[in-house]
């Protein structure tokens, strides 16, 4: 019986065929371990990092982006500063408490409905700093793409790290779906963060057609002093880091990153597009990336996840009676077969 796609998480999907190949041609031998020694894969990788951000940078490769994310933020922190996140950020709410546990540092969350924070909103937090009695604002962390599906301009990112930097503090990027944002704005990473002033990335490829592993990228090497001690005492130092650096060095060759995120883009564009003649539907977010955010009747919901499961985003939105709000992902591999089979199904739950 064929699988159908759900429409979960660009988690969900599985490993495109250009990865595949790179892991198994990199299976073969032996090859130093810890990416040390002169390891050439790694080299490769570092230097493809380099290609794309300019050279002032120092790469670390980690397991994932919780790890990419905690850790690359706590290298700028002490456990007296905070962190300033929208607060539907992964950082602040789907990390499990990470950030508080490891950096020991507190979350100063800003509302957001779409998932963009300001300087403006973060002005107003800028009064503890000098005061003992308060957590002293230290890093701004913004996500790309943001969780509610929207899209920072590389203008709005450089507006935020120029308010952080006159204030003392640094900008943080989490970069779980950068390259669809990159494709989405028909630009290039290096415009997106070296140019736009952010001194730290969480740099993924997982939910873009990798099998496992993120990467902690610095914008100025003298802010990456002594990371890869943290690195290992969080427990993020592969052994057979091939695994991870031959992944990134074919992800970022010959557009691979750009090819797999232009696909997610266009079937969430398709998804949302065959979705707006429902008048029982409304579409929340302007669709951006790969991501669609649709109100949807509760009855409707529990009906079409039988088939195609999906996650329940905010389930009592303001003024919504007998709606809820669901998150819609699109990923490298989403076909139209998928979006006409999910639509049938929808079509067929409302008779």
């Amino acid at each position: 019986m064929k699988t159908k796609k759900s429409f979960a998480s660009d988690n969900w999907s599985g490993v495109c065929p250009e990865i595949m190949q790179a892991l198994a041609e990199v299976n073969r031998g032996h090859n130093p371990a810890y990416g040390e020694l002169g390891d050439p894969v790694n080299e490769q990788a570092i230097a493809q990092f380099r290609e794309h951000f300019g050279d002032d940078i120092s790469v670390f490769f980690v397991y994932n982006g919780t790890a990419a994310n905690v850790l690359g933020v706590s290298q700028l922190m002490r456990s007296y500063h905070a962190v300033v996140s929208a607060k539907t950020a992964h950082l602040n709410e789907d990390e499990c408490a990470a950030p508080e546990k490891f950096m020991g540092s507190k979350i100063l969350e800003i509302e957001s409905r779409d998932g963009k924070i300001k300087a403006a909103q973060i002005e107003p937090l800028l009064k503890s700093i000098g005061f003992q009695h308060h957590a002293q604002p230290r890093v701004i962390s913004i996500s790309q793409v943001t969780e509610m599906g929207t899209v920072y301009t590389a203008d709005e990112i450089r507006e935020l790290a120029g308010f952080a930097h006159r204030n003392n503090m640094f900008l943080h990027l989490d970069g779980a779906r950068i390259a669809n944002a990159v494709a989405a704005l028909n630009t290039d990473f290096k415009s997106m963060t070296t140019d736009a002033g952010v001194d730290v990335l969480s740099f993924g490829g997982t939910k873009n057609g990798l099998m496992f592993g993120e990467t902690v990228v610095f914008f100025n090497k003298n802010r990456a002093k002594d990371f890869e001690y943290l690195r290992k005492q969080g427990m993020q130092l592969h052994s057979k880091m091939r695994y991870i650096s031959a992944q990134f060095h074919r992800y970022l060759s010959d557009g691979l990153w750009k090819k797999n995120a232009l696909a997610a883009n266009k079937m969430a564009q398709n998804l949302a597009r065959a979705l707006s003649p429902f008048s029982s539907l409304q579409i929340t977010q302007d669709v951006k990336a790969n991501g669609v955010f649709v109100l949807m009747p509760e009855k409707l919901i529990t009906a079409l996840q039988k088939e195609y499961f999906f996650h329940l985003w905010n389930e009592s939105p303001e003024g919504e009676a007998g709606r809820k709000e669901v998150r819609l992902m699109c990923s490298w591999d989403t076909t139209e077969a998928d979006i006409e089979g999910f639509v049938e199904a929808l079509k067929q739950n409302l008779i």
